[in-house]
């Protein structure tokens, strides 16, 4: 399994920004059914616009050998790649009874109910074999104070960095940039005892190693 390109930005992709395969949802919505074979394609859409398909086959008339085939290319031109990618297929029986299928990772050989290709990746895997994140957590990342910080001092046209003082930009009200000036003071004190505790940690770190 090949990474998802160098040329990546913002870290780890995630589950959000990934095309994903739900074995539930193909099941609820006809797309697969025990006991018989289905075929077609599914698609995938951003904000109302396309954003890629692939063919299938749901092959569910042979008893203990379940499966998926999936039919995509990845890349374009010259580099273009055909891909025939199989993926095993098991169930569990809930206590209120039925059957609930899982799929079963190529690669971790894990029973998950979603696989994910993220932009760049060449094959469907699962969260776990990608060593996906979610979107939520590189918020949450984002509201650091420090982040916070940053984000204001973009909003006030200074310079980003600890100790970079914000002037009161021209047309804004007096009344507002104190306001801003309040909340700066409280993001920058708040950013140094973060970057204070990263020391910290950072030390401790150095002092087990030696």
């Amino acid at each position: 399994m090949g990474g998802w390109g160098s040329g990546r930005y913002g870290g780890r992709p995630t589950v959000d920004a990934s095309l994903k395969i739900d074995i539930a949802w193909m099941f609820r919505s006809g797309y697969a059914r025990e006991g018989e074979y289905r075929a077609g394609s599914i698609q995938w859409t951003c904000r109302g616009e396309p954003s890629g398909s692939i063919g299938y086959q749901a092959i569910m008339t042979e008893p203990g050998a379940e499966r998926l085939e999936l039919f995509y290319t990845r890349g374009s031109g010259n580099d273009a790649e055909q891909v025939r990618q199989m993926v095993r297929l098991c169930f569990t029986v809930p206590h209120h009874g039925g059957k609930r299928w899982w799929m079963l990772c190529p690669f971790r050989h894990i029973r998950v109910g979603k696989l994910y290709l993220p932009a760049g990746g060449d094959r469907f895997a699962s969260r776990q074999a990608w060593r996906l994140g979610y979107q939520c957590q590189r918020e949450a990342a984002r509201d650091r104070p420090l982040e916070r910080l940053f984000r204001l001092q973009e909003k006030l046209g200074c310079d980003r960095g600890l100790g970079a003082f914000p002037s009161r930009p021209k047309g804004m009200w007096q009344r507002t940039y104190d306001r801003h000036l309040e909340r700066y003071w409280e993001l920058e004190d708040a950013a140094n005892r973060e970057f204070v505790a990263f020391a910290s940690r950072l030390m401790r770190l150095d002092s087990s190693i030696i």
